[in-house]
């Protein structure tokens, strides 16, 4: 038998098991998992765009 992979929770960094028997992982709990997504639903996490858009331009956005 293997010793499962523990990894830190996003939310409240505990130290989490990594089995199919956590249906919260990678958090640790139901609440951490909520505030995490509230956390982008507020836009406080959010992906960055590596062209962000130019809104001071004139010009139409051309698909390439």
């Amino acid at each position: 038998m293997t010793t499962p992979r523990i990894v830190n929770c996003p939310t409240c960094n505990k130290a989490v098991k990594w089995t199919s028997k956590n249906p919260n992982r990678p958090f640790c709990s139901e609440r951490c998992k909520l505030i995490d997504l509230g956390s982008w639903a507020a836009e406080e996490h959010r992906i960055p765009e590596s062209n962000p858009p130019d809104f001071t331009s004139d010009e139409p956005e051309r698909d390439l």
